[in-house]
């Protein structure tokens, strides 16, 4: 009898222990759940066993909470204040590229009025670049993907850079054909705005390709030029916000662009699409851009 009773006790024991331990792993899991979706906050915890580690780490998720909102707060404050003093310069440049251009007429053929033309179409560029990537970013903007034909708007964006190709002797060819993909219209477009822009401005002569296709689950549009090329060891970086190449660091003073926002906005609009982007280059044999677009 005596043994019945010493064994139910100990199995009792057993019994709460375990409870508790499962009981202050499920508090435990909680805590780092709520802290994952940003909603933790530090309460008063009954001393129970190892009641210390799980006061512990109460204290270190309010404090991680804590400088995460302070971060993320600092961070809207910079985008804001980016956003702010672009806005502010656009009315100033625009009226310093006039003036500049009216300059150039009356005194054609000065290498110094060019190039200051230049280097302020340069920083208009930087500028509109900067409001649309911290807009974005602060979800200002906020993208609308919707089913539809990517056909159109490829043909739209084509025929904005089909002049400036013929200009620098590039034949721009667009082949597409009833590729469906879910994207925002207007942000696409931008995405393969910038990507021919870099094409048409880096390829020397040649052919330009723009192009999509169909696969399972994405719809890939190509934009491919038969420009030097990209180091390999550059390629990683590209997509990283101001990284410039070396291509672009040697573009002569009066080209517009290369300010290294292009490539990181282009990467910004697809991973915000559920999508991604992707660079395929050798030097000398020329460089392919890839978004994916999910199809559904």
């Amino acid at each position: 009898m005596v043994i019945a009773v010493c064994a139910a006790v100990v199995l009792a024991v057993l019994l709460w222990e375990r409870f508790q331990r499962i009981r202050l792993l499920t508090r435990l899991d909680d805590m780092l759940d709520a802290a994952i979706r940003g909603e933790f906050q530090e309460n008063q915890f009954d001393e129970s066993r190892l009641a210390a580690v799980e006061t512990r780490l109460a204290q270190y998720l309010a404090v991680s909470e804590s400088s995460a909102k302070s971060l993320e707060a600092e961070k809207d404050k910079i985008k804001a204040l980016i956003s702010d003093i672009s806005h502010q310069i656009k009315t100033p440049l625009a009226n310093l590229l006039l003036y500049t251009q009216l300059l150039g007429e009356s005194i054609p053929g000065d290498s110094r009025i060019e190039a200051l033309e230049g280097q302020i179409t340069k920083l208009q560029f930087l500028t509109d670049a900067l409001v649309k990537t911290s807009r974005l970013e602060s979800g200002i903007l906020v993208m609308r993907p919707r089913p539809g034909l990517l056909d159109p708007l490829l043909s739209d964006v084509a025929a904005q850079f089909e002049s400036l190709a013929e200009e620098k002797g590039l034949e721009l060819r667009l082949d597409c054909q009833n590729v469906q993909a879910v994207f925002d219209p207007r942000w696409t477009a931008e995405a393969v705005c910038n990507l021919l822009d870099n094409a048409v401005k880096y390829a020397p002569a040649g052919q330009i390709t723009l192009r999509a296709m169909s696969y399972v689950m994405f719809a890939r549009i190509d934009v491919a030029d038969c420009g030097p090329g990209i180091p390999e060891d550059e390629q990683p970086k590209l997509f990283q916000r101001f990284y410039r190449g070396s291509a672009s660091r040697n573009e002569s003073p009066n080209q517009a662009g290369g300010v290294g926002i292009g490539l990181y906005l282009v990467r910004q609009i697809a991973e915000r699409q559920g999508g991604y982007v992707r660079v395929c280059s050798c030097p000398g044999q020329g460089t392919l851009f890839s978004i994916f677009l999910p199809r559904a």
